[in-house]
C-alpha cells in the first residue's frame, strides 16, 4: 500500500456571541502556522498549538508511511465571532493550498467546533464543506472538536469520523489526536466508508453543568463509551458534545455524534438511545453558584478548610475579558487574608509594575483604559495600593491539565500584593487553568487560604494537588460567561431548548 497523502487543517476558535470579536491579532497572538511551519510545531518538544494535532502527527509517523500536507492551522483564545476578513483569508489559504499539493487521501481537520463568524452561524460547518468540495468526494475526512462544539448537520454530512473529548477538564486532547490518526489508518487499511449519524435532543446546558468526572455528563459519557464496547465491530466511536451556549447559534445543543464502520442503521439507532438517555436526564443540568457576598464571608472564615473560587462570570477560557473587578473588590473590602488571585488580564497594569520594579508601593489602577463596548460593561475600573512582590516575562510551560506541557506566553506579569491579596496580572488574555500562572511568580498556593481563579472548570484538573471537590466553589459574578442564562438575551438559540425554557418539549 503506498504511503497515503494527508491534509492537515484547522481554525480553532471557541466564539461567545457577545464578546469582543476576533481579529487577526488574535490569531496571531497564539496559533498561526501555514504549511512546514504547522509540520515543525506539531514535532516541537513543547508544541505551542493544539496538543491533538501534534498528538494526530505522531501517532501518524509512529504507524507507518505517510504524506503530510499541511495547510493552515490557526488558533485564537477564546472571543467573539471572528471578523469575516479573518476567516475567509483563513479557508482561502487552507483551499488554495489543498488545491496545489494534489490529490490527498485524507484531511484531517482540527477544530474547536464553537466557532461563530460575522457572517455565517456555522464556520466550522462552512470549513468542513469547502475542504470536502477542495478535497473531492474519495478523500477520507477526519476531526477532532472539543466537547463544547455545537455540531451541525452540516459538519456530519461532510465528515467521515468526528472524534470529541471525553472529559471536562480537557484532559484527553493527545489520546483523542492519537484515536483520530489510528481510526484513519484502519479505515483506509479496511476499504470500508464510515457512516456518522447525529442526533440532538433539545438541551442547551451551561458549561457548569458539564463537568465529565461526576453528573449527568459524565454519566452521559460513560454510557456511550460502554456501549460502543458493547457494539465494538459494529461501532468506530461515540462522540458527546455538550455545546457551548453562548456561541448563541441555530446549532446549539447536546449532540450525540456516532460513527459506524459501515452499518448505517447501527449508527442511527445507537445516537438516538444515548440522546433519549440524555433527555431523561435533562433536571440534572443545572447547578446552584455561590454568591459574591457568600463567597467574601467564606474568605474570612479562618477557622475553615482551604478554598478555591471559580469566577465564573469572567473565564477567559469561554470569552471573558478577564478583567472584571466584582469579586477581587469584595474580597478587599472584606479585608481577607491569605488570598491569591488569578488572573487579572492588564497589560498596562502589568507594565507599570515592570517599570516600578520589585519591592515599589503605588497606586494600583485596575482597568484604567475602560472600554465603552458592550463586553466590556463589567470591567470597572478599580485602584487600590499595591506592593510589587514579584515579576516576571511570562514565557513558561504548563505543568498540569489543560495546559500541561504546553509552551505558553503570557507577556510581562505581576504578583501584587494589596493588604492579604496577591493579585497576579498578566498581559495575554488566558484563563488560569494551570498553578504554573502562581508559580511562575514564586507564589505558594499549599500557603494560601483561598485561591481565586478567572477560570471556569479546567482549572479543577491544574488544581487538584491541593483542592478536594468540596473545597471548589463556583462564584455567581457578573460577565461574559454568567452562567445564569436567564440574563442573556440570546436571538438564534433553537428555542425551545431546555433549561432556559423548562416546559420543553422534544417531538421525535
Amino acid at each position: 500500500m503506498s504511503a497515503p497523502r494527508v491534509a492537515l487543517a484547522g481554525m480553532i476558535l471557541e466564539s461567545n456571541r457577545f464578546a469582543k470579536p476576533a481579529d487577526q491579532a488574535d490569531f496571531d497572538s497564539l496559533t498561526w502556522a501555514e504549511g512546514e511551519a504547522l509540520l515543525d510545531q506539531a514535532k516541537s518538544k513543547t508544541p505551542a498549538l493544539a496538543a491533538e494535532c501534534a498528538a494526530f502527527v505522531r501517532a501518524m509517523d509512529a504507524t507507518g508511511r505517510w504524506s503530510p500536507c499541511p495547510l493552515l492551522l490557526a488558533a485564537s483564545h477564546p472571543a467573539g465571532p471572528v471578523k469575516r476578513d479573518v476567516f475567509e483569508r483563513a479557508v482561502t489559504i487552507m483551499e488554495d493550498r489543498l488545491r496545489a499539493t494534489g490529490p490527498v487521501d485524507a484531511v484531517y481537520i482540527c477544530n474547536h467546533g464553537a466557532m461563530v463568524a460575522e457572517h455565517l452561524h456555522d464556520p466550522d460547518g462552512e470549513i468542513f464543506a469547502r475542504l470536502r468540495a477542495a478535497a473531492g468526494p474519495d478523500a477520507i475526512m477526519v476531526a477532532t472538536l472539543d466537547l463544547h462544539a455545537n455540531v451541525s448537520a452540516r459538519m456530519v454530512d461532510a465528515a467521515d469520523l468526528i472524534v470529541g473529548y471525553r472529559t471536562n477538564p480537557h484532559v484527553d486532547m493527545i489520546e483523542r489526536g492519537e484515536e483520530a490518526a489510528f481510526s484513519l489508518r484502519r479505515i483506509i487499511a479496511s476499504g470500508r466508508r464510515p457512516c456518522v449519524a447525529l442526533c440532538k435532543p433539545p438541551i442547551a446546558p451551561a458549561s457548569v453543568t458539564l463537568l465529565t468526572a461526576e453528573g449527568p455528563y459524565g454519566d452521559l459519557i460513560n454510557y456511550g463509551q460502554r456501549r460502543q464496547a458493547e457494539m465494538a465491530a459494529a461501532i468506530l466511536n461515540v462522540s458527546i458534545f455538550g455545546n457551548f451556549v453562548f456561541s448563541d447559534v441555530p446549532e446549539n445543543g447536546i449532540a450525540v455524534v456516532v460513527t459506524a464502520r459501515e452499518d448505517a442503521q447501527a449508527a442511527d439507532t445507537l445516537a438516538r438511545e444515548i440522546g433519549e438517555l440524555a433527555w431523561k436526564m435533562r433536571e440534572r443540568f443545572t447547578r446552584r453558584l455561590r454568591s459574591v457576598s457568600d463567597a467574601a464571608e467564606m474568605a474570612t472564615a479562618t477557622e475553615d478548610p482551604p478554598v478555591l473560587f471559580s469566577d465564573a462570570g469572567d473565564n477567559p477560557g469561554g470569552g471573558g475579558s478577564g478583567r472584571t473587578t466584582e469579586l477581587l473588590e469584595a474580597l478587599i473590602d472584606a479585608r481577607a487574608e491569605g488570598v491569591l488571585y488569578g488572573s487579572f488580564h492588564d497589560p498596562e497594569l502589568a507594565n507599570e509594575a515592570h517599570e516600578l520594579g520589585i519591592g515599589a508601593r503605588f497606586t494600583a489602577h485596575f482597568n484604567r483604559t475602560h472600554g465603552t463596548d458592550t463586553w466590556a460593561q463589567w470591567d470597572r475600573p478599580l485602584m487600590a495600593e499595591a506592593e510589587v512582590v514579584a515579576l516576571g516575562d511570562g514565557h513558561v510551560t504548563g505543568e498540569r491539565g489543560l495546559f500541561g506541557g504546553r509552551r505558553l506566553t503570557l507577556g510581562p506579569t505581576a504578583a501584587l500584593r494589596i493588604g492579604g491579596i496577591t493579585v497576579v496580572v498578566i498581559s495575554d488574555r488566558s484563563q488560569t487553568a494551570d498553578p504554573v500562572f502562581f508559580h511562575m511568580l514564586g507564589l505558594d498556593i499549599s500557603a494560601a487560604r483561598t485561591v481565586v481563579v478567572k477560570s471556569r472548570g479546567h482549572f479543577r484538573a491544574g488544581f487538584d494537588l491541593w483542592f478536594k471537590p468540596e473545597q471548589i466553589h463556583e462564584i455567581d459574578t457578573m460577565g461574559l460567561t454568567s452562567p445564569i442564562l436567564e440574563r442573556w438575551p440570546f436571538q438564534h438559540l433553537p428555542r425551545p431548548s431546555y433549561p432556559l425554557d423548562p416546559d420543553t418539549n422534544w417531538n421525535r
